[in-house]
């Protein structure tokens, strides 16, 4: 009996070592979000768009400051470069939601989000995922934006706790209008459309703001609207930041405009990302 049972409890003992050995892991939700952000950044280092997120600010600074520093001092008499970096940061922030638009409609088109929902993943973490990296993206582009913004003269004048909430809000904005071009991305699921649609709002918001000149430049008809759309708010609530001259009810206008936006938006993003079809 003992020489019978021997093989056989041996026997067991191998299937089962066989079988931990070929016993897949179970994923976690945190493990899934990790693995797919660093998919996400590593495309995103491959194709370029770190160097974009890095070379798109250098732009605005040479297109918004050289044609315009001349003209500012002179007739205004103001220190340009520090009137116009908020302006330079949010189009930076900006150029960011774009191309999380583009990150978003590509996906859609090509098959991927319906591949995510057929696999064991998460609800939810292909999308965190690809705001992780526009995150990392919109990050980049803010310390290339303040380091040209130095460059041509622009400096922190009112101490560290500022500067924290200068970069702070500018990264909340980033995060909003990020969250709504993806939204947009998702469900046009075209590149193209998405590109258009959201270059035309940033122009004319952008120029007719108060980020570039003073509401007082602009003709009485049009200073109602520059003095009270959102980049308007945004772009004096970071100049006031870099000068310490912000109050808590300066700045609520640009909250409740960001707080607004993202209630619309984030919601949106997440529906049209678990939705199914």
């Amino acid at each position: 009996m003992t020489s019978t049972t021997k093989p056989r409890t041996s026997a067991r003992a191998g299937s089962a070592s066989i079988a931990g050995r070929h016993a897949r892991p179970k994923p976690t939700a945190f493990g899934q979000w990790l693995a797919l952000s660093g998919r996400n950044m590593h495309t995103m280092w491959v194709y370029g768009q770190f160097f974009v997120a890095v070379l798109a600010p250098l732009i605005f600074t040479i297109g918004f400051y050289l044609p315009l520093k001349l003209v500012m001092q002179l007739t205004a008499g103001v220190d340009y470069a520090q009137f116009v970096m908020p302006i330079i940061v949010l189009q930076a922030m900006a150029f960011t939601a774009v191309s999380a638009a583009h990150r978003a409609a590509t996906e859609a088109s090509n098959g991927m989000n319906s591949r995510f929902q057929t696999m064991p993943i998460a609800t939810g973490v292909p999308l965190a995922a690809r705001m992780t990296s526009c995150f990392v993206h919109s990050a980049v582009s803010l310390i290339a934006a303040i380091g040209y913004g130095y460059l041509i003269g622009f400096r922190f004048q009112a101490g560290v706790d500022f500067t924290i909430g200068f970069c702070a809000f500018a990264m909340l904005v980033g995060f909003t209008l990020t969250a709504g071009a993806d939204a947009l991305g998702t469900l046009t699921k075209s590149p193209t459309i998405t590109s258009q649609a959201l270059t035309i709002p940033q122009l004319i918001l952008g120029m007719f703001s108060s980020g570039f000149v003073p509401v007082s430049n602009f003709p009485e008809w049009a200073q109602g609207f520059v003095r009270n759309q959102p980049i308007s708010h945004f772009a004096n609530s970071l100049r006031g930041m870099t000068d310490g001259t912000i109050t808590l009810h300066g700045l609520m206008p640009s909250i409740l405009w960001c707080a607004g936006l993202a209630l619309v938006f984030i919601p949106l993003s997440i529906w049209a990302n678990v939705r199914r079809g």
